[in-house]
């Protein structure tokens, strides 16, 4: 594992993420795939805590920013800090969508849109594979 100075970038070689990794969560955090609706692990949890990163451990969201949007996915309407997810241009699959990635590794994460609650109105659709739980103690 290497880390960029400055940026706090993780950088993996891809046998190094394989070797961490289920094959679900390389396939959904490293080639961008996505799990099928409804059937994430984290989709009904609602413990209260925060959500990490599967790939590198940084906290991302926190519980009372998750609701339910009716989409078979964990969404989120705010990330934990400014700095925790970046968000890019998406135009694979014939679709214009934003994808979300963890800030420190790139790990693909989800997608963001903007039909969220109040008061952000943004939904963060976020792959239960590419999380972590760790519940308050």
């Amino acid at each position: 594992m290497t880390e960029d100075s400055g940026t706090k970038k993780i950088r993996k070689t891809e046998a190094e993420w394989r070797a961490l990794l289920t094959p679900e969560q390389f396939h959904i955090m490293r080639q961008k795939g996505t799990e099928p609706a409804f059937t994430g692990a984290l989709y009904q949890n609602h413990e209260d805590g925060i959500y990490h990163c599967a790939c590198c451990g940084a906290e991302l969201f926190q519980s009372d920013m998750k609701y339910d949007s009716g989409s078979g996915w964990p969404s989120f309407w705010l990330p934990v800090s400014a700095d925790a997810v970046e968000a890019h241009e998406d135009k694979s699959h014939g679709m214009r969508r934003i994808e979300v990635t963890c800030a420190r590794c790139d790990a693909h994460l989800g997608h963001i849109f903007p039909d969220g609650p109040r008061p952000t109105g943004m939904r963060y659709c976020i792959n239960s594979a590419s999380l972590q739980f760790e519940g308050k103690k």
